[in-house]
């Protein structure tokens, strides 16, 4: 089903993330369904009254989509997962405040929780995000991992979808001749997977010499990137999965939006194009 799932709940970060899912979803020809999670049960009459008023407001912005939504009642992560899942939909939106703003809104708090517990790609949009520019420089982080490459069919896709060139950022993490050799072969296998499918990039290399997140951010800050996609990078920690650190401190650091891909999950599930 071509469908764009977006968590929305009256914040200002989530409306800056239908503000980026309507473009997206315009341009993939995909409906939008908005999903506005209750944790306590309250009078939905209201709620659904100032939805069906913001989607009335936005109508002259969605070109031959629909714009629906469906109140959900749990754990927001949960039910946005759920929902995503259930619409077996191409991406699932969220926004957040970044750390700062993590307690101001319930999407926010649970962005982290969302993003570990889905299968389907999330972006995540902070509401300081400029709206007013293309999404023309989108940055992948190439390393040594087995799992550093899932992510580049779906930021291929967005880079079709939107003209984008995709920086493929090579970080070697260690001087060792076998890792930059690792990371070196992932950047040629991945280049020709562009080529292939006509996708611009550019190919840098660096050194990590503080930590891979910081190179990351201070490369597509120095680029002027719209966009990072990133692997959640799902550890065992105790009895639980949580978020791989290099995940959480692109998150939480980085004020431009961020595309994050399960591990597995791409390859078999990517759009065709």
């Amino acid at each position: 089903m071509n469908r764009v799932v977006v968590g929305f709940d009256f914040s200002s970060g989530s409306a800056y993330a239908v503000d980026l899912a309507i473009d997206i979803a315009n341009r993939w020809k995909a409906d939008i369904q908005l999903v506005y999670v209750k944790e306590k049960k309250l009078d939905e009459a209201p709620v659904r009254a100032e939805i069906e008023q913001r989607i009335h407001a936005v109508g002259h912005l969605l070109h031959g989509i629909k714009m629906e939504y469906v109140l959900r009642e749990g754990s927001p992560a949960d039910e946005l997962v759920k929902q995503a899942r259930l619409d077996d939909a191409m991406l699932l939106v969220v926004g957040t405040h970044g750390m700062s703003g993590m307690k101001t809104s319930v999407l926010g708090r649970n962005s982290f929780k969302t993003i570990e517990r889905s299968t389907v790609p999330v972006l995540v949009v902070r509401e300081d995000f400029n709206f007013n520019k293309q999404l023309e420089t989108i940055v992948v982080p190439i390393d040594s991992s087995d799992d550093t490459r899932q992510k580049v069919t779906k930021a291929a896709y967005f880079a079709k979808t939107f003209g984008s060139t995709i920086h493929l950022l090579g970080l070697y993490t260690s001087s060792v001749g076998d890792v930059r050799r690792i990371v070196d072969n992932y950047l040629g296998m991945v280049a020709r997977y562009l080529d292939k499918n006509e996708v611009k990039y550019i190919i840098q290399r660096l050194n990590v010499e503080k930590n891979v997140s910081v190179t990351t951010l201070d490369y597509a800050t120095r680029v002027h990137a719209d966009l990072i996609a990133i692997m959640t990078e799902q550890e065992k920690n105790l009895s639980s999965l949580l978020l791989g650190t290099y995940a959480q401190q692109i998150l939480n650091q980085s004020t431009i939006p961020i595309l994050t891909v399960r591990p597995t999950q791409v390859v078999t599930n990517a759009p065709n194009y």
